[in-house]
């Protein structure tokens, strides 16, 4: 299952998984695009692991890391309460 998180203002949507068994969550970036139809990489937590980068530059990537870093603490504690929704009891 994945939850969404953050949508940036260039419409790159960031979503994350449940915690795995293993402590880990994906951390999932798309982004349309009108060549590719869509950018995407996927990022682990807590290792900060990149894997299936398509289409983002390293400055991109170095972007989405910042970002990732800076809000990690509340993807890792919704990935275990279900996402935001289940996390703020919406």
């Amino acid at each position: 299952m994945m939850y969404p998180f953050m949508t940036l203002d260039d419409n790159t949507e960031i979503v994350h998984s449940e915690m795995q068994s293993d402590g880990r969550v994906k951390v999932y970036i798309e982004k349309p695009d009108e060549a590719c139809c869509f950018r995407r990489a996927t990022c682990y937590l807590p290792d900060y692991t990149w894997e299936d980068v398509y289409q983002f530059s390293e400055a991109d990537i170095d972007r989405y890391q910042k970002i990732i870093e800076s809000t990690a603490h509340l993807i890792l504690e919704f990935a275990q309460e279900g996402g935001f929704e289940n996390a703020s009891s919406f």
